[in-house]
């Protein structure tokens, strides 16, 4: 069910979805490596997010909400972003891919994975874009 975001409700609801969702299933079968995102402060957003999702050839593995990085020391990438760029890909006004290659979106990981795997990428921020019912 589509949720605000940012929430625990819109995270656990992409948990939710990427485990139902065939296509992403399907897609995402080879990828592995889980992300920890980091959702930095931007106009009148003033605190920072973050949150873990584990991804495992199509599956979601786990998510957690104010996650730590004490917690994920070793995620195989880590995203951060103004919440305006964040935003901006959830409800599709910016590409993901161009917000990585021009740093609105930092990546830490390999960056030649994600290229690679440009199909799964494309299609979990599709899976991000429709259990986002709005924008808080």
């Amino acid at each position: 069910m589509p949720a605000v975001f940012p929430s625990e409700a819109w995270l656990e609801g992409l948990r939710e979805k990427l485990n139902t969702d065939g296509r992403y299933n399907e897609i995402a079968k080879n990828w592995e490596g889980d992300l920890f995102f980091v959702v930095e402060p931007a106009g009148t957003f003033q605190e920072t997010l973050t949150f873990h999702i584990g991804l495992w050839h199509g599956r979601c593995t786990g998510v957690v909400w104010n996650a730590s990085a004490a917690d994920h020391p070793n995620p195989a990438f880590v995203l951060s972003g103004g919440y305006d760029n964040i935003t901006a890909i959830l409800s599709g006004r910016l590409n993901p891919m161009t917000a990585m290659l021009t740093n609105k979106l930092r990546v830490k990981g390999s960056l030649g994975y994600m290229m690679r795997n440009v199909p799964t990428v494309l299609d979990f921020v599709r899976c991000c874009q429709e259990v986002t019912a709005s924008i808080a």
